[in-house]
C-alpha cells in the first residue's frame, strides 16, 4: 500500500487497521505457559514475546532485522528563544550521527540493530507556529510519506527516533492541544533552558495554542498546524509499520506526541507500538499515560534521538532468548504443577 495523499485517506486507514495475529499471539502465551518457570514469573517479558508473536505473525518470534530510524527536522518557533542551542546544530548532529559518534550510533550497534537517519529539509525550517502553520496538508502529508517509505522491507522490529532543535516545544504544544494545558502543564527545559528561557518556550507553546485554536478539535489539523516534519515523518513510519505487521519501540516526549494523533483517532492505534522508556522531560509520564503507554525502562533519559528505544532492545532480545530457548517441563523432565 502507497502513503496516503490526502488527510481523508489517511483517515480511512485509520477506520481499519489490523488487528495482528491473535492465533500467532494464542501460541506464544500457550508455549509461556509450558516453559520451565512458574506462570508469569518472567513478568514483562512474558509479555514482549507476546506481544512480539502478535505483531510478527508467528509462535516463536526473532528479532534478527532490528531497525532504527531517526528523522531530523527544523523548526521555525526557534527564533522565539525556546531552545539552549541554536537551529544549526540540527544538520551538526546529523553529520555527527554520520561519521559514528553519536549516543544513538553506540546503542544501536549495542542493540544489534541499524541505524538510518533522514534530514528533512533541513535548510527550510517550518512555520513559527506563535505566528503561522507550521505546515500545510500538503507539506504535513510529504513528511509523512517520507516516514511511510523509510520503513525497511525486511524488518522484526522498528525503533523511532528524532533530532530538530526546538521540538520539546512543538511536542509540548500538540500534548497541549490533544489533551488540554497549556505551556505550564506540558513544557520542560528541553536542551537545558533557564528559568527564563522556559518562560519564553511556555509562552510559546500558549501562543500557538491560540493561534491555532480553529484546529484543535481535529489531531490531523493539529499534527500539521502545530507539529514537525521529522514528527510527521515519525507518524508515518508509524502507520506503515501497522499495515506491514511490524512491531515499533517508540523512544521519548517527541517521538510519543507525533504519534499520539494515531492514538487519539482510533482507539487501538497504537496497539503495536510498546514504549521503550519515559523521559525525564517534563511532560512524558503524563503523554504515556494520556495513550495508555506503559514504559519498558525509566533511566532519567532525555536525549532523544531513539535513545531510549534503542537501549530497550537488549531487554526485547532477552524476552525472544527466554521465549525461544527455555525448555519446556516435558523436555527437561521437570515436574509441572498438579
Amino acid at each position: 500500500m502507497t502513503a496516503p495523499d490526502t488527510l481523508t485517506a489517511l483517515r480511512r486507514i485509520l477506520e481499519a487497521l489490523p488487528a495482528g495475529d491473535r492465533a500467532a499471539e494464542a501460541a506464544a502465551r500457550a508455549r509461556q505457559g509450558t516453559l520451565t518457570k512458574p506462570p508469569g514469573s518472567l513478568g514483562r517479558l512474558e509479555e514482549m514475546a507476546c506481544f512480539l508473536a502478535r505483531w510478527q505473525g508467528r509462535a516463536v518470534p526473532a528479532l534478527d532485522a532490528v531497525a532504527v530510524l531517526v528523522f531530523a527536522g527544523n523548526h521555525g518557533v526557534v527564533v522565539q528563544g525556546v531552545s539552549a542551542y541554536p537551529a544549526a546544530v540540527t544538520a551538526q548532529m546529523v553529520a555527527n550521527f554520520a561519521a559514528g559518534g553519536a549516543a544513538i550510533c553506540q546503542l544501536s550497534r549495542a542493540a544489534g540493530a541499524s541505524l538510518h537517519v533522514v534530514p528533512l529539509a533541513l535548510d527550510r525550517p517550518t512555520g513559527d507556529i506563535t505566528e503561522a502553520p507550521a505546515m500545510d496538508a500538503d507539506a504535513f502529508l510529504a513528511a509523512v510519506r517520507a516516514g511511510w517509505d523509510a520503513v525497511p522491507e525486511r524488518c522484526d522490529l522498528l525503533c523511532l527516533g528524532e533530532m530538530g532543535i526546538g521540538n520539546t516545544t512543538i511536542a509540548a504544544a500538540l500534548a497541549a492541544a490533544l489533551f488540554g494545558g497549556g505551556g505550564e502543564r506540558w513544557a520542560g527545559r528541553g536542551t537545558g533552558l533557564d528559568e527564563t528561557g522556559l518562560a519564553r518556550k511556555r509562552a510559546a507553546v500558549d501562543a500557538a495554542l491560540a493561534r491555532h485554536h480553529a484546529a484543535l478539535g481535529d489531531p490531523l489539523e493539529v499534527a500539521a498546524a502545530l507539529g514537525g516534519r521529522e514528527l510527521a515523518a515519525i507518524l508515518g513510519a508509524t502507520l506503515a509499520a501497522r499495515l506491514r505487521q511490524i512491531p515499533v519501540l517508540l523512544d521519548g516526549f517527541v517521538c510519543t506526541a507525533a504519534v499520539a494523533p494515531l492514538g487519539v483517532l482510533a482507539a487501538d492505534g497504537l496497539d503495536h507500538a510498546l514504549l521503550g522508556h519515559v523521559s525525564a522531560e517534563a511532560g512524558h509520564r503524563a503523554l504515556a499515560e494520556a495513550l495508555r503507554l506503559e514504559p519498558l525502562l525509566d533511566l532519567g533519559m532525555r536525549l532523544g534521538e531513539g535513545s531510549g528505544a534503542a537501549a530497550a532492545v537488549p531487554v526485547m532480545r532477552a524476552a525472544v532468548a527466554c521465549h525461544a530457548g527455555m525448555a519446556t517441563f516435558a523436555e527437561a523432565g521437570v515436574c509441572d504443577r498438579d
